[in-house]
This record gives C-alpha cells, sequence and structure tokens, in this order.
C-alpha cells in the first residue's frame, strides 16, 4: 500500500491533470515552422487542433468508466503509454496527414491521466482538504496551457521536434510517478462492469442530474472564457499586439500569475467561507473584470500591457471557483465517480472544441472580439450556475 504524503499525492494527481492541456498548446508556437516542415497550410496545421480536441472529448467519456471498470492506475497505464508512442510519431511526422493520425492516437490517450485524476483526488480526500487538494490539481491543469506555449517557444529554439519529444518525456514521467506514489483507489470489489449498455446507462443518470449538469457547464464556461485567448495566441499576439514567437512569455506568464493567485485563494478559503459565498465572489469579480476587458478594447488602443492584463485578472476569479465546481460536480454521483469525471472533462473540453473551431475563428479579427467571447462564456456560465443548489444554499 502505498503511504505518500497529502503534498507528493496533489503534485503527481496535478502533473497527470496538466498533460492534456500540454498537449494542445506547447507546439503552437511552431506552427510556422511546421508549416514549412511538413508543407502545409496555416489552415491544416490550425485543424491539427480539431483532430486533437475531438477524439480527447469523445474519449473522456470512456477513461472514467473504464477506471471504474479495471482500476485507476491501469488505465493511467494503457492511456499514457500509448500517448508516449504517439507523440513519438508526431515527432517524426513527414507530412501534415501523419501528424493528424498521431494527433488522433493523443486525444484518444491523453484525457485519461486528466479524468482518473480528478476522480482519485475524491477517492482520496474528504471535506476541506479535498478541495485543497482540488485546486492544487485545477491550479496546475489552468496553468499548463498558459506555461506550455512558453515551452514550446524554448524548445522550438532546438527543433519543431523537440516539442513533441518533450511531451513523450513528460508523459512517461507522470506515468512513473503514478506507478510509484499513488495508491490504487477502486478496489475490485467496487469496480463496476464495463460495457457500453452500462455506460450509456450510467451517463444517462449523470447528465439527467440538472444539478451536475448546472455545475460542469458553469465550471467549462468559466474555463472557455481564458481559453479563447489560448488557442487565439498565434493571432492574438503575433499579429494584433505585435509580439513574436519568442514573446508569448508576454501574455502567459501574467495569466500564470493570475492562476496561482486564485488557486491559493481557493486553498485558503477551504473551511472557512461557504461554497455558496466563494462561488459568488469569484463571479463578482470575473464580471468586473470582464467589463473592464471590454471597455479596454473598444476604448482604449490596443497595446501588450492594456490588453494582457484583464485575462491574467480574469483568471483569479476562474481558479478560486475551480475547485469548489469540480468537487460539487463529482459528489452528485460518488459510486460512479470516474463517470462523473469524465462527463465533466467531457463537457469543458466541448466548449473547447467548439472554440478552436468556430468561436475563435470567427471573433479573432480584434481584440475585441476575443473579449466578447470571454464575457460570452461569462454570462453563460452564470445563468447557469444561479439556478444550482450551489449558488442558492450552503
Amino acid at each position: 500500500m502505498h503511504k505518500s504524503s497529502p503534498f507528493v499525492l496533489s503534485v503527481v494527481l496535478a502533473g497527470l491533470a496538466a498533460l492534456a492541456p500540454f498537449a494542445i498548446d506547447t507546439y503552437l508556437p511552431a506552427f510556422p515552422s511546421l508549416e514549412t516542415a511538413l508543407h502545409g497550410t496555416a489552415l491544416e496545421l490550425q485543424q491539427s487542433l480539431t483532430f486533437y480536441l475531438l477524439p480527447y472529448a469523445l474519449m473522456t467519456l470512456w477513461h472514467g468508466a473504464i477506471s471504474d471498470s479495471i482500476g485507476r492506475i491501469a488505465t493511467i497505464k494503457w492511456g499514457l503509454g500509448v500517448f508516449v508512442l504517439a507523440s513519438i510519431g508526431c515527432a517524426f511526422a513527414p507530412n501534415v496527414e501523419t501528424l493528424w493520425f498521431f494527433r488522433v492516437l493523443q486525444g484518444l490517450s491523453g484525457g485519461a491521466g486528466n479524468v482518473v485524476a480528478r476522480a482519485m483526488v475524491r477517492d482520496l480526500f474528504e471535506g476541506p482538504q479535498a478541495q485543497r487538494v482540488m485546486a492544487t490539481v485545477q491550479m496546475l491543469f489552468g496553468i499548463a496551457p498558459a506555461v506550455a506555449p512558453i515551452i514550446g517557444g524554448v524548445l522550438l529554439g532546438i527543433h519543431w521536434q523537440a516539442i513533441f519529444i518533450f511531451l513523450a518525456l513528460y508523459a512517461a514521467l507522470s506515468l512513473w510517478a503514478a506507478i510509484r506514489y499513488l495508491p490504487e483507489t477502486m478496489p475490485r470489489e467496487k469496480r463496476m462492469p464495463l460495457s457500453a449498455k452500462q455506460v450509456i446507462k450510467d451517463y444517462r443518470i449523470i447528465f439527467g442530474d440538472k444539478e451536475f449538469n448546472y455545475v460542469v457547464f458553469a465550471l467549462g464556461a468559466n474555463f472557455a472564457g481564458f481559453f479563447v485567448y489560448v488557442l487565439a495566441s498565434p493571432v492574438f499576439l503575433v499579429k494584433q499586439l505585435g509580439l513574436t514567437q519568442q514573446q508569448f512569455g508576454y501574455m502567459f506568464i501574467p495569466t500564470v500569475c493570475g492562476m496561482v493567485l486564485g488557486s491559493y485563494l481557493a486553498k485558503h478559503a477551504a473551511g472557512r467561507y461557504s461554497r455558496q459565498n466563494v462561488v459568488q465572489v469569484a463571479y463578482v469579480w470575473m464580471a468586473a473584470i470582464a467589463l473592464l476587458n471590454l471597455f479596454i478594447c473598444f476604448v482604449m488602443p490596443t497595446r501588450p500591457i492594456y490588453n494582457i492584463l484583464p485575462v491574467a485578472l480574469f483568471n483569479i476569479g476562474m481558479a478560486l471557483a475551480m475547485p469548489v465546481l469540480s468537487l460539487a460536480a463529482l459528489d452528485r454521483h460518488p459510486k460512479i465517480r470516474g463517470t462523473a469525471a469524465s462527463g465533466q472533462a467531457f463537457i469543458q473540453m466541448l466548449l473547447s472544441t467548439v472554440s478552436a473551431g468556430l468561436i475563435v475563428p470567427l471573433l479573432w479579427y480584434a481584440p475585441s472580439g476575443l473579449a466578447l467571447a470571454m464575457a460570452g462564456y461569462l454570462l453563460f456560465g452564470w445563468l447557469v450556475i444561479r439556478k444550482s443548489k450551489l449558488w442558492s444554499t450552503k
């Protein structure tokens, strides 16, 4: 039996959760280089995001159910093992079509760590401690999209292939750490039979639960309000703000700081303030920043400091609300917690997929378009969460 400290468990679980967003964003600065090396177009490289996101979203519906059936650790082994091989395939892809193929494999396997990590937090911890650990996991999950392009820009100085080799090494290290430090939290006597019929039955229960839907859609919308800027970063930073590929840190370092501060506040609030108060304060903050962002974009001149600062400030509220919303969703269905974690991750990634394929291309014409997207997602999230019990009761 593993006897790792709560801190070590938190770090390992957070590392697993961060793999999926790393796979999305680390190669963003390499798009121009990939166009040249693989003889592709900007649109074809943009489609490589969709070829990752769509399989990821669909497979998240199965990762949790699989972990409820064969165990948490076995699911991590299979998922991360395939991801390592797929990342190596991306590194040596001779053309865009081959890159698409291995990106699909990355998408199918990359969500295992994130889904299982969420379920294991609730398996291992209770009460305020669970909220603190989830804050750490969600912080790194949120930080990863911000840090990844910076790492990608550095690795691009070596070669674009180094980015995918890094992803393979990261996945391998995460797999080793999971095997070494994480206990199996789904004992054989509690495992559920795996069948399409059973999975469909479980999802009917989960998505038939209005409270679950309110919470996960609010969580996904909050994250999407920030994530549109990550997806649009090659255009937003380079074409609109005039930064270079090596200056992605100008946006992502402040956004990381915002997430760290928000997650720190979430940990500090756990056990001291009611979940209702934490969520309401977070939404008031995000609303104020979204309005500020609109004012800046429509009234003030376009400058990096003006247009980036609101994104970082928005992330404080987003990270503050994340642990509370995530745990509230998982607690709705404790007997099929892995499946509930899958449903939660699916909604979050579904909104990200919609952003990548539809929202961002429509609204990245100017910083004001992205500000509208942020405000729109926040409004949607607020309209949903205000219907939940989490908003109106302690």
